[in-house]
């Protein structure tokens, strides 16, 4: 199946469905959906089994807010390392064995195929780009990592893919090193991924997400001043920015803890009831949730092992009955 191009091919169905909700999306960048996205999920996209569970329990939230939040799932096909690791089910579909990329890839189309089909629009992280390329196709929203948003090609990727691009800001924490992502994205680039004699059109759509840094959190309402007012001084005239209130914004005590991302959504809301410009520049969350709460090192474990159920291998993440909790709260926030 893996060199079978039509198996690499959302259904007629997917598309459909992918369009409506790339429409959806664009609506509340450009501001005229009042609603907030909500990019939330696994870290990464494994075991398929306990990824198709969660979706079966999001699916069902997501009908319940869609007046309010458009939620998006994350279904993370790809992790970039900060020094080694497991890179996820599309290079190494069994974390056990080697790695195989056309097993994974295919595996990964097959994934995204079901979850779009089930009524959730998806998001993927693009950091191998030429199969980034081909899954780009059922994604409704990318994001350009931390570790790849000051490279020249996946900016390029990011200018050309013709969907919602959010460009983290380094690891460093830099907000300005970001922008530059976001104006790179959204300026014509040469990229061979696309083609070899021409430019793409730059993406309207590319925004930047606040993660945190090595300089510390900056998911509070000064913070996302800094971005706004930073991407209209160079040009942007409808500066977006998504909070992800994971990674370095979650950390205490030197260490990420899951929890701290519900802290710091209701400490975002709460900025941005006092401050109408900061709420004008804003326009959702990420967010890290599975099935049970915390992680587990993958390394240390068999492949008899490894919890299936829905731990994650990779970032800890908020349990289910947390994640329900949450979103709930936001959409009441939302009136």
């Amino acid at each position: 199946m893996g060199n079978d191009k039509t198996s690499l091919r959302p259904s007629n169905d997917a598309r459909k469905i992918v369009e409506a909700d790339l429409d959806e999306i664009r609506n509340i960048l450009d501001g005229k959906d009042r609603r907030l996205l909500v990019i939330i999920g696994p870290c990464s996209a494994w075991p398929e089994e306990a990824v198709i569970s969660y979706t079966e329990k999001l699916r069902g939230l997501s009908d319940a807010v869609k007046g309010r939040l458009k939620i998006v799932m994350r279904v993370y096909t790809q992790k970039p390392r900060t020094v080694d690791g497991w890179n996820g089910l599309l290079v190494q579909s069994d974390p056990f064995s080697g790695p195989n990329m056309n097993d994974g890839l295919r595996r990964s189309a097959e994934l995204m195929e079901k979850i779009v089909l089930m009524g959730l629009p998806i998001a993927d992280e693009a950091l191998f780009l030429s199969p980034s390329l081909i899954l780009s196709r059922w994604l409704s929203w990318t994001a350009i990592g931390a570790r790849s948003s000051e490279d020249q090609e996946h900016r390029a990727y990011a200018s050309g893919i013709g969907i919602p691009a959010g460009i983290k800001h380094p690891t460093s924490g830099s907000i300005p090193v970001g922008i530059n992502g976001v104006i790179a994205a959204r300026s014509r680039q040469f990229s061979p991924l696309f083609s070899t004699d021409s430019f793409t059109i730059g993406n309207p759509f590319a925004h930047l997400v606040l993660r945190g840094g090595e300089s510390g959190p900056n998911a509070d309402t000064d913070h996302i001043l800094e971005a706004g007012r930073l991407m209209r001084g160079r040009g942007i005239a409808d500066p977006v920015v998504i909070v992800d209130a994971s990674h370095d914004n979650a950390h205490v005590g030197g260490k990420k803890d899951p929890s701290r991302q519900s802290v710091v959504v209701g400490e975002v809301l709460d900025g941005l009831d006092r401050d109408e410009e900061a709420r004008s520049y804003f326009r959702g969350f990420m967010i890290e949730s599975f099935l049970e709460s915390g992680s587990q090192d993958i390394r240390s474990l068999s492949a008899d092992g490894v919890d299936r159920d829905g731990c994650s291998v990779t970032d800890p993440c908020l349990s289910w009955e947390e994640t329900e909790r949450l979103i709930t709260d936001i959409a009441d926030r939302m009136g």
